[in-house]
């Protein structure tokens, strides 16, 4: 388990983790929050029991990723401390009962991140932080993974936090955000991206930041990108719906009218799926699904897929070698497919012997956190692979991503359509 020794039934903190519960200490003196910037794999979930611990406090809310949740009660029950721990996903927070808590962590705070309006998800969680006033410990690898903006409301709902005397994300704005415009089909909107360095200044004395060096990691990786030729009618269908937009079948239609719609529908082609107009979705070329069977066949490896049906062609593919349970992956000698959206957070896939990348997502966070899942501090080295198809957008995506930039329409605007 990253970041302990288990000996004699008891825990013993690696120097590092230690250091980081006694200074939260101190800044719990003064403050009601602490945020741990720590890198994945060095143990900000154990570290965060820790200090509950050391604080006191008889009960703790610990609220993060359903595919988490195993491995965070586990820790608690080495850890074996006086506190109660619940631990919840965030969907199902809404059905907790009305308890209060001397604690509640924030697992992946970054989620509540999104602007100018707050989530649902943010919403609850402000409002079981008003109800029971506790200590709070927000986590997260990357706290603001692609604008600054995002710490507004990741903090809004704790009392005192830096930014109290702002009531709204639009308040905020007019001191922390150079508020721009953009015109998106042929309106003009704010763009409220663009966060100030200031932000993270604010909330400097509450943020603790640990990265993988300084824990000592030393894992090297390895990326390699594979391509696949596609079935020829699916590169005919691509073609074709870039010329026309919209192509009618017998039973379905597919329309691509905008050049959103064109992007999504391309995205999806190139793996080998579509989602048509009437909402049915199908699986048209098997390629990617039967590239990774034969070229990874008898090793343990993990996927990463974008939409549901490439899931299905795996399934197809692999039959029952295939699952998308962690603790069936954990125990047996199956491969695993995570949707890379959900599966980038929150846990380990440290039993594979490498990362196959079915599809690639949009957006750099996605890139950045899901190719770390399988690394440890004894792990020297990670292999990933990227299966693309030849010609595809995902070569297109990948050159964004790896500059920590999240791939837009206008990416596409600019790569595929020459508009």
């Amino acid at each position: 388990m990253v970041g302990i020794l288990f000996l004699a039934q008891m825990i013993k903190y690696r120097d590092y983790q230690q250091s980081i519960i006694n200074k939260s200490v101190k800044i719990f003196n003064s403050s009601s929050f602490v945020y741990l910037a720590m890198e994945v794999r060095t143990g900000k979930t154990l570290t965060s029991l820790g200090i509950a611990d050391r604080l006191g406090v008889r009960s703790v809310l610990f609220i993060t990723k359903k595919k988490a949740i195993s491995s965070i009660e586990e820790d608690h029950n080495l850890l074996k401390p006086s506190y109660d721990l619940t631990v919840i996903n965030y969907e199902s927070v809404h059905k907790l009962p009305k308890n209060k808590y001397g604690m509640i962590i924030c697992d992946e705070a970054h989620s509540m991140g999104a602007f100018p309006k707050p989530s649902k998800r943010a919403k609850q969680v402000k409002e079981l932080i008003q109800y029971s006033s506790p200590y709070v410990i927000l986590l997260s690898g990357t706290p603001t993974p692609e604008s600054f903006s995002q710490m507004y409301h990741q903090l809004y709902g704790i009392p005192n936090n830096p930014f109290i005397k702002c009531k709204n994300f639009y308040a905020f704005s007019k001191l922390y955000v150079n508020v721009k415009q953009r015109k998106i089909n042929g309106m003009f909107i704010n763009d409220y991206s663009n966060g100030l360095q200031k932000i993270l200044d604010h909330i400097d004395p509450y943020v603790i930041n640990y990265t993988q060096k300084l824990a000592g990691f030393k894992t090297e990786t390895t990326e390699n990108i594979l391509y696949v030729d596609l079935k020829e009618s699916t590169n005919k269908i691509i073609k074709r719906l870039k010329k026309d937009r919209v192509i009618e079948g017998k039973d379905e239609v597919l329309l691509a009218d905008t050049p959103a719609k064109l992007m999504i529908k391309v995205h999806q082609l190139c793996s080998g799926t579509i989602k048509f107009e009437s909402g049915n979705s199908t699986i048209l070329d098997y390629s990617k699904a039967e590239f990774i069977y034969n070229k990874f066949n008898n090793k343990k490896i993990a996927i990463f897929y974008k939409f549901t049906q490439e899931f299905k062609a795996l399934k197809e593919i692999y039959k029952e070698q295939i699952t998308n349970d962690l603790e069936e992956f954990k125990t047996t000698d199956k491969c695993i497919a995570l949707q890379i959206v959900s599966g980038r957070e929150g846990i380990s896939l440290k039993e594979a012997e490498c990362l196959v990348y079915y599809n690639i997502d949009f957006s750099a966070t996605s890139y950045w956190q899901s190719r770390d899942r399988m690394t440890t501090k004894e792990r020297k080295h990670n292999n990933i692979y990227w299966v693309f198809s030849t010609g595809g957008i995902e070569k297109d995506i990948y050159k964004a991503v790896v500059k920590k930039k999240d791939y837009t329409l206008a990416h596409f605007k600019r790569d595929l359509l020459d508009l």
